[in-house]
């Protein structure tokens, strides 16, 4: 019995005492559980009510998906709709070395040596560029190549390399219209020519695909379609037949005269359109491996002369113009030798007494000397600007020089002289040919255009019909037996021109090196066509204009003149029934 109750008594003291309640452990638990529901509910309130845009921001990030889809840029054609530049489809090959590496890297190395062989690429260069990317996730492999070359690259299944579309521009024409057109960037960005000035033209707005994508790569939604919008159109002035032709021409020409560059600017008198607009040496605007700095030059803008003798005919002009001669005023130019001030005046050949029709056949510069110096000298200037001459011509090409006209105050006689034969200013081949394209419009002076025009855009009539017409007729003796241009003549037609010879500025004086020109306009009956030939430093025994550029212009303008069908105005019966027919038969090629 005793013993039970000892056991009793033990099992009572081994009882567990009664838990004891603590208040402030308690209030601690739960401020630091309230506490942490309030920022809980704080942060979910900043995040959707201050910042409800950063999820959204965060989750589309991983995967919402852009896809730009170019647009083709505009068409560039002649005036008779023969494409110059169009955009072709091609392909950018690019890498992303975060996946390519993440993929095993370049665990095979013969397909990655093939990748390189047919991109044209270093084998070791591209593995060393991949390599040291190996943190981005995206970087181009080659530019623009060809569909056969992409399918190639396709059928390699490289992990992480993959093509993007794009578009390149081609020029069929080749160099026959490579300084006119231009070329553009690897982005599609006009850099020369036309391409340039009409750049934002010709660009069009390339569309864009806005999709979501799942982890897989799979698209669940189409978020938004932004259609793409192509460039416009452009349809330029030139004549790409008559192109050829002048391109042929100076291309030769630079052969055979050994020259550094030659130029032909060809213009309709009537509209101001720039029919043909040639330089040599050209290049290839579809191979950029010829992109050099002195083929790319377009010199029919970009250089400016002295004029030389082509100049002339407006000094005759403004004599006629400011009532000093006309066409029976005879000048005494005396045995070819003339003392201005304290130099001299001197004529290839001697002249005698000679009216303005003579003065201009034979080109007298002591003939046109004299004119000059029974004006003042605002009325040769005068002269010289109204017709378009250092001022810009119009076609607004991107390069276009402005020339050179001084502005004195105080003109020495023999400036004064020398002014009337084409030194002392310097124009350019586009500016010679609006001047003259002036002659041939009977004194209306318009801008030129590069641009198909619909309607003829209204001149300004700055010198009269009367002594215009007068003038030209005197032109025409020029091309004609015993006149200095008459290498430029074209059976069949009644042409006049003028040919210059200018010695090349230097730093201190003139060069041993000439500029050889001829500009002129045809038919003068109802003229049609005003060109210019520019032979830059022809080498050798023949460098007078009348010798080198004048068979190039009388070639050139004929071709012309039967390519566009115009009828004879000169010659015997049967002569114009032979051109005629040769005229009808390159027509119809």
């Amino acid at each position: 019995m005793n013993k039970l109750k000892r056991q009793q008594s033990e099992n009572q003291r081994r009882q567990k005492a009664p838990p004891v309640f603590i208040p402030w452990r308690f209030g601690v638990i739960c401020g630091c559980v309230v506490l942490a529901l309030l920022a809980l509910i704080g942060r979910a309130a900043y995040i959707q009510v201050l910042e409800p845009g950063k999820l959204i921001q965060e989750g589309d990030m991983r995967s919402l998906r852009v896809k730009a889809m170019p647009s083709a840029r505009g068409i560039i054609s002649d005036r008779n709709g023969e494409q110059l530049a169009v955009s072709v489809p091609v392909q950018a090959v690019w890498a992303d070395p975060v996946q390519i590496y993440k993929s095993g890297g370049i665990q095979n190395p013969d397909r990655w040596y093939a990748l390189a062989d047919v991109l044209g690429l270093d084998r070791e260069g591209l593995l060393t560029r991949l390599e040291s990317n190996q943190k981005r996730r995206f970087i181009y492999l080659q530019r623009q190549v060809s569909p056969a070359m992409a399918a190639y690259v396709n059928k390699l299944k490289l992990p992480g390399v993959g093509l993007k579309d794009e578009s390149r521009r081609f020029y069929p024409a080749g160099e026959v219209s490579a300084h006119l057109l231009g070329v553009t960037g690897i982005d599609s960005r006009g850099l020369e020519g036309v391409e340039r000035t009409y750049d934002g033209w010709l660009t069009g707005e390339p569309g864009r695909r806005t999709v979501r994508k799942d982890r897989y790569g799979r698209v669940v939604e189409n978020i938004s379609l932004k259609q793409r919008e192509p460039g416009k159109p452009l349809s330029l002035s030139i004549d790409q037949r008559l192109q050829a032709v002048a391109y042929r021409a100076v291309k030769q020409a630079v052969a055979d005269y050994r020259a550094t560059s030659a130029s032909v600017v060809m213009a309709d008198v009537r509209t101001g359109e720039i029919l043909a607009m040639v330089n040599a040496p050209s290049y290839n605007p579809n191979n950029r491996e010829q992109l050099q700095s002195f083929r790319m030059r377009n010199r029919a803008i970009t250089d400016a002369m002295e004029p030389g003798s082509t100049i002339k005919p407006f000094v005759v002009l403004a004599a006629m113009e400011n009532g000093v001669a006309d066409e029976d005023t005879m000048i005494d130019t005396g045995n070819g030798l003339m003392q201005v001030g304290g130099s001299r005046v001197r004529d290839v050949s001697r002249v005698g007494k000679a009216d303005l029709t003579k003065i201009l056949k034979k080109s007298s510069n002591i003939g046109v000397s004299k004119l000059s110096l029974a004006m003042p000298v605002d009325a040769v200037l005068g002269m010289y600007s109204s017709v378009g001459l250092g001022d810009a011509s119009g076609i607004n090409l991107i390069g276009e020089a402005q020339g050179f006209f001084p502005d004195r105050r105080r003109w020495s006689d023999f400036e004064r002289a020398t002014l009337s034969f084409g030194y002392g200013i310097s124009v350019t081949p586009i500016q010679l040919v609006r001047a003259y394209a002036t002659l041939g419009a009977m004194g209306v002076n318009r801008p030129l255009s590069i641009l198909k025009t619909e309607q003829v855009v209204p001149g300004r009539q700055v010198t009269s019909v009367e002594n215009t017409r007068k003038l030209l007729n005197m032109l025409e003796t020029v091309t004609q037996k015993g006149g200095s241009a008459f290498r430029a003549a074209v059976p069949g037609y009644r042409v006049g021109a003028k040919t210059g010879t200018a010695k090349k500025a230097m730093a201190g004086g003139y060069s041993d090196e000439y500029i050889a020109m001829t500009a002129g306009v045809a038919p003068i009956s109802n003229p049609r066509l005003a060109m210019v030939v520019v032979i830059n430093e022809p080498q050798g025994d023949k460098y007078y204009g009348g010798l080198v550029a004048a068979p190039i212009f009388s070639e050139v303008m004929e071709s012309a003149l039967q390519i566009l069908n115009v009828p004879p105005d000169a010659g015997t019966g049967e002569q114009l029934k032979v051109v005629h027919n040769r005229g009808q038969t390159h027509a119809g090629t």
